[in-house]
């Protein structure tokens, strides 16, 4: 324990050397307003500075890589809370309640909860990070196919009740979604699936980025604008140094559920491969809304609503980064592109790389400690210049809502076939809001069907057919039965609830 708080020392004082300090002073900045543009995040983000590393030393270039990877997740924020669209698919669950937070005239509140809810969730998974790192990779390397299946399992679990209480709609938006992210090339077997009209651009898939794009940019635009009936006015916060200290207590006392939630639970699912930061923070989400004692609030503008998945998605990042570092396995996109920066550079990621570069490993982890602090402090500061966006008359920002969506969607794929979807997507959240079919499980089941369907089938590949295979390993059994139990949990809160208001009739 003192060797490691002792290379965590060493590492933090070589990570505040001023090259390296620069580099995370401009990563993170830059990484905020990356991850705060529609269609960008992270992945485009890292993707493009990735050449400009070559100027520096291979120790500061990942350092930089890492800042904006950190400010990005910070940055995904600001566009769902002031404009209602995701700036990547991991800020989609701050969309929840964000926005409804900002139209009420609370956006300085949401944006404080998502600052504060992301510091301490990476705080947290730096802490965790730096203490087990060993045990933890080899806790993700166990996870094979049935293990991961039940994680997703229980992942759908917590957002049935997402929906509301009319779970009919429910089932029919989780149905819809997971029929979307079945459109394209069957994973195990390569057929194509659900080529609509036989256009070939669904031969690609539905990107998730495209539907939150469509759905949370273009619907919630064409939404507002239904719901003012032409008096469209924008909400006009004032902001000050006091009010955003009453908003961080206010964010502290009512969102310290969530964001406990989100640190652990989004470090765990991070840390496993190819999962990443979105299924951790949707995750996040539909638990922080389960266990709370004012579920009805999420949706609506919860505190918790926002601090979990912001607690969530930074503590997946860095969690993220354990399998890349010490297994050579990338735990998201991001990673992926890092990971191939570290091999140019001539750094070979896995278990030697803690004993052949140890500068190196516990300079980055140093940094990471810093990096957050320091997307912190930028973030409030620009905290001010994220309301003034919202003080724009909604005749002005409605325009450049639908503009960032398109120029977005069309960044991220460069498919101007994705952009006929964002539109279409949009047209139809709008008209699925006007009949109450409920938006987050569609969503929600888009991300996690393409995790879930190739794991089921290679589960049941390796049991020869047998699904007990869900229920007779160690880790799994419990997982399943867990997430069963929370399935049928909201049809016997009906059954109940239906039961005590038959027995309650007065007798004839």
């Amino acid at each position: 324990m003192t060797e490691v708080l002792s290379l965590l020392g060493d590492g933090m004082l070589l990570s505040l050397q001023p090259l390296n300090l620069m580099m995370i002073m401009i990563g993170v900045t830059v990484g905020l307003f990356i991850g705060a543009m529609p269609g960008l995040g992270s992945v485009n983000g890292v993707a493009i500075l990735l050449p400009v590393t070559f100027l520096v030393p291979p120790g500061s270039a990942i350092i930089f890589l890492a800042a904006i990877y950190y400010g990005a997740m910070y940055g995904g924020a600001v566009s769902s809370v002031t404009l209602g669209i995701p700036g990547a698919s991991t800020a989609v669950a701050t969309t929840f309640d964000g926005r409804p937070l900002a139209l009420k005239g609370r956006a300085s509140l949401a944006l404080v909860t998502a600052a504060l809810a992301s510091f301490i969730g990476g705080t947290v998974a730096n802490i965790l990070f730096t203490l087990f790192a060993p045990l933890l990779a080899s806790v993700a390397l166990s996870f094979g196919p049935p293990e991961v299946f039940a994680l997703m399992l229980l992942a759908f679990a917590t957002f049935v009740g997402l929906g509301g209480d009319d779970i009919p709609k429910t089932i029919f938006s989780i149905c819809f979604g997971l029929t979307l992210g079945a459109v394209g090339f069957d994973q195990i077997s390569g057929a194509p699936r659900l080529v609509l009209f036989e256009y070939n651009g669904f031969l690609q898939g539905i990107g998730f980025l495209v539907l939150a794009i469509g759905v949370y940019g273009i619907g919630e635009m064409l939404w507002t604008i239904d719901q003012t009936r032409g008096d469209i006015t924008s909400t006009t916060p004032k902001m000050t140094v006091k009010g955003m200290a009453t908003d961080a207590k206010e964010a502290t006392k009512r969102g310290w559920k969530g964001t406990a939630i989100g640190s652990f639970l989004g470090f765990f699912v991070g840390i496993l491969p190819a999962a990443g930061a979105t299924p951790g923070s949707l995750m996040s989400y539909g638990v922080a809304k389960m266990v709370s004692r004012n579920p009805e609030e999420f949706g609506k503008g919860s505190v918790d609503g926002v601090a979990a998945p912001e607690a969530a998605n930074n503590s997946a990042s860095t969690g993220s980064m354990l399998p890349m570092l010490t297994l050579g396995i990338p735990g998201s996109p991001t990673t992926a592109i890092l990971l191939g920066g570290m091999v140019i550079w001539g750094l070979v990621p896995g278990p030697r790389l803690f004993v052949d570069e140890q500068e190196f490993v516990w300079g980055l982890i140093g940094s990471f400690y810093i990096s957050n602090a320091a997307a912190l402090l930028i973030n409030l500061a620009f905290i001010p210049v994220f309301i003034w966006m919202l003080r724009m008359p909604f005749t002005i920002l409605a325009p450049m809502i639908f503009v960032l969506s398109i120029v977005g969607g069309y960044a991220a794929t460069r498919d101007m076939f994705d952009i006929w979807l964002i539109v279409g997507f949009g047209i139809g959240a709008f008209f699925l809001r006007k009949f109450d079919y409920p938006l987050a499980p569609a969503v929600l089941a888009i991300v996690l069907g393409p995790i879930a369907e190739p794991t089921l089938r290679q589960s049941l590949l390796l049991s020869s057919g047998d699904p007990a295979i869900f229920f007779t390993r160690p880790v799994a059994g419990p997982i399943t039965i867990i997430a069963i139990i929370l399935i049928l949990l909201p049809g016997l809160k009906l059954i109940r609830r239906k039961m005590g208001a038959h027995s309650k009739k007065p007798a004839q």
